[in-house]
């Protein structure tokens, strides 16, 4: 690793590579837990302790790869020669993100080659706001500093507006604000959309912003008090808002039969769409992150940084991998591994929901696939850096 040289942040490629190891553990449990992703691990009446813990803290991986997706974004414009070159960038890169999503990863999660199922997630997210963003960045900073505020503190005022069916404008509106799941094409098709795109563009205006902190010759310690204030910021103004218990989310807290219940209830935000209280529970600690892994560096960071720099790609191939080890492990269990060729009738069959292995399995599994894929990883990320004249590996 000492030999390879880049000129990007370390510390973002650490934070990204953190959290996209934690995504893996979130996946393997939606192919290998029992229940598979038909179960719902922060469901009170049902969960544990140790499940709920082990979907809450995968709770920090779309956040920060929208936020840092933003950040990147400004750091990759801040080496253009105008804006008008990153705007350009931007756009096709998110239509690009936008076209694999419904392609590539939607495949990924189903294994159904009719891609019956209409997937808009965090990839998704990402293309579409990355296209708003194109256009977004010719306003002045300041002006866009507030509107990424605006979104994150206020679009929590419309969770009042919901809608149903699948007309025009209701389908429209779960695009913007309102996490649904539709059939559509008389059953033979099916609309899930898990990231209205609002409240991720107010996340990712935040993290372009964010980038002023990173760009070329701006003090370290400045940025460290401005990581350190804005990371305990964050986290107090979500201890306050969710206590109060008033506004931020559309899951108010409860008391429950025992207090590790309770604060489970606590903790238990919302993530479709992100509330501010989830936003404000997640960003807060991947900054105070920031703040102190600036100057570390060891095996385990460089392990991160592998991962940190090709994440996109790696993004692609651990859900594959995942998916094709939960087939083989519904074969192992004496089962159909067709039943994770996830059609439109077995979403709706619920076959998987009493199925599946203990969840210290998925952790076995998680570990597997970390291991399996930092060297696939490393070779590509490696590749990139020698070929950093080939344009569409930025786009990879």
């Amino acid at each position: 690793m000492s030999s390879i040289k880049s000129a990007r942040i370390e510390s973002i490629d650490i934070l990204r590579g953190l959290v996209m190891v934690i995504m893996a553990l979130d996946h393997a449990r939606d192919y290998t837990n029992t229940g598979y992703m038909f179960v719902d691990p922060t469901n009170l009446q049902t969960t544990t302790p140790f499940l709920f813990f082990t979907r809450w803290i995968t709770h920090f991986c779309a956040p920060v790869f929208v936020f840092l997706a933003g950040t990147s974004a400004f750091l990759y414009g801040s080496k253009k020669k105008s804006k008008n070159s990153l705007a350009k960038f931007l756009f096709t890169r998110g239509l690009w993100l936008v076209f694999i999503e419904l392609t590539v990863v939607n495949f990924s999660w189903t294994f159904d080659i009719s891609l019956s199922v209409h997937i808009f997630q965090v990839i998704w997210a990402i293309g579409i706001c990355m296209m708003i963003l194109a256009a977004l960045i010719y306003l002045p900073k300041k002006v866009l500093l507030a509107l990424g505020i605006l979104i994150l503190l206020g679009h929590n005022l419309l969770d009042g507006i919901t809608q149903q069916g699948t007309e025009p404008l209701s389908i429209l509106w779960y695009y913007i604000h309102q996490f649904n799941f539709q059939v559509i094409n008389d059953g033979q098709g099916m609309l899930a959309i898990a990231y209205p795109f609002l409240p991720w563009l107010g996340i990712m205006i935040l993290g372009y912003c964010f980038g002023h902190f990173y760009q070329s010759g701006f003090d370290k310690k400045i940025r460290k008090k401005w990581l350190l204030k804005l990371g305990l910021g964050a986290i107090i103004l979500f201890f306050i808002l969710r206590f109060v218990n008033a506004y931020g989310d559309l899951k108010p807290w409860e008391t429950q039969d025992s207090f590790m219940y309770t604060i489970l209830s606590f903790f238990n935000t919302t993530k479709y769409p992100p509330s501010l209280i989830y936003t404000l529970m997640t960003i807060g600690p991947a900054l105070l992150f920031l703040y102190g892994i600036e100057s570390i560096k060891n095996r385990m960071t460089n392990v991160l940084v592998v991962f940190g720099r090709v994440p996109f790609f790696y993004y692609i191939i651990h859900l594959y991998l995942i998916h094709l080890i939960g087939m083989i492990g519904l074969a192992i269990l004496g089962e159909n591994s067709q039943e994770l060729i996830l059609t439109v009738d077995r979403f709706k069959s619920g076959y998987l929901f009493n199925i599946g292995f203990d969840l210290w399995v998925t952790y076995v599994v998680w570990a597997i696939v970390i291991v399996i894929l930092y060297p696939i990883c490393k070779k590509y990320m490696i590749y990139k850096l020698n070929n950093k004249d080939k344009w569409w590996l930025s786009y990879l």
